[in-house]
């Protein structure tokens, strides 16, 4: 990805910048930041940062500490590396002046309150004072429509996940250990030559599988139970996700139905989806599934989420907060069932958005058996 996406993503977030008011816009969140820059250091945790970008209608800055200047240099594209001394907000002033900010327009999901009272401090403090105005989701609405280079780097992921996952599921046996799979699956991701699992992986046996969010623990995986393979990889920055639910041995016809019931949904969501369809729309496909089977109070979460350079990421898929689905979005299509104490049953695709329907791009190898 190179020079001309990022001088791309720029233009069009300048593009912005009349409706919003701002004459600089401050950006902090670790995906937004690479996605504008090619800045690919991460954040290891909420009070630290790695850097921020400093962008108005002609300059770009990308402002860090010593620890990642040669770093930023050599990644980040179209931007002029400043190196702060003390600390970010110290330098806040040279910033202003270098830009003339008078409207520094900030991240309000990602600034913690911490930050935001220094640099409000500075700010006022600041002559003349500039004004803190809070933005939301400005970078991650131009994430959600994937270029054609992040679809086939996303696609890449996609199916180097799926062969992992087939051939965890392959060697899975009675009597190994949730932890021990798990760490399996982040093992063959490496050695698949990328960066490294998209997130923890979920190995869910038994009751646990009704966790839709379950952490592995020493539980032993048992026979003929259903264990849920929640699993995702990154290449290039961009994560794949995608959950596969098996029995070894023999489905208790219990589970054989709830199975049914979540594919039945599933597809019926995947062969449905069209551009311009609401996103509650779409998880109410699903969901009148599950809801005809009788199982509307097991099914407690969204029907997808978005997926790129995070793992997740907007577009929502669910009942809230409705909006239009767009040709080229990437999200994933989870419907699931889970029944407290007995376990749970979920299964995952990713999709592209076409312009005649969604395309899959993860891979269903032969995980729909029965």
């Amino acid at each position: 990805m190179g020079e001309y996406m990022f001088g791309n993503r720029l233009r069009s977030l300048r593009g912005k910048f009349d409706g919003l008011e701002v004459d600089t816009v401050w950006i902090i969140q670790p995906e937004n930041r690479r996605y504008l820059s090619g800045f690919r250091a991460a954040d290891g945790q909420l009070n630290e940062s790695s850097g921020s970008l400093f962008i108005t209608l002609d300059q770009a800055l990308l402002l860090t500490d010593s620890r990642y200047t040669t770093q930023a240099q050599e990644e980040a594209v179209g931007f002029e590396v400043i190196t702060h001394k003390q600390s970010l907000t110290d330098a806040l002033a040279e910033i202003f002046d270098r830009l003339n900010t008078r409207r520094l327009g900030f991240e309000g999901g990602h600034v913690i309150w911490d930050l935001y009272q220094k640099a409000t401090e500075k700010s006022s403090q600041h002559s003349p004072p500039v004004e803190l105005i809070p933005l939301s989701s400005l970078v991650e609405e131009m994430r959600e429509i994937k270029e054609p280079e992040e679809v086939a780097v996303l696609s890449r992921s996609a199916q180097l996940m799926g062969d992992v996952l087939a051939r965890v599921i392959e060697e899975l046996r009675p009597g190994q250990v949730e932890k021990d799979v798990a760490w399996r699956i982040e093992t063959l991701i490496r050695e698949q030559d990328a960066d490294g699992a998209a997130f923890l992986p979920i190995v869910a046996s038994g009751p646990k599988s009704a966790l839709p969010h379950a952490i592995p623990t020493n539980r032993v995986v048992g026979q003929d139970e259903p264990i849920i393979l929640d699993v995702g990889a990154r290449v290039n920055g961009y994560c794949s996700d995608m959950t596969r639910t098996i029995f070894l041995g023999k489905a208790p016809s219990y589970f054989k139905e709830i199975y049914h019931v979540v594919r039945e949904a599933q597809v019926s969501a995947i062969e449905s989806i069209r551009p311009g369809m609401k996103t509650d729309e779409a998880d109410s496909i699903a969901r009148s599934c599950i809801e005809k089977a009788g199982f509307s109070d097991f099914f407690g979460h969204s029907l997808g989420h978005g997926i790129g350079l995070a793992p997740h990421e907007s577009p929502a898929v669910g009942p809230l907060k409705p909006k239009a689905l767009k040709q080229g979005m990437v999200f994933t299509v989870e419907p699931g069932i889970y029944i407290p104490g007995k376990g749970g049953v979920r299964l995952e695709e990713m999709v592209i958005l076409e312009e005649d329907g969604a395309e899959v791009l993860t891979t269903n190898k032969d995980f729909y058996s029965f």
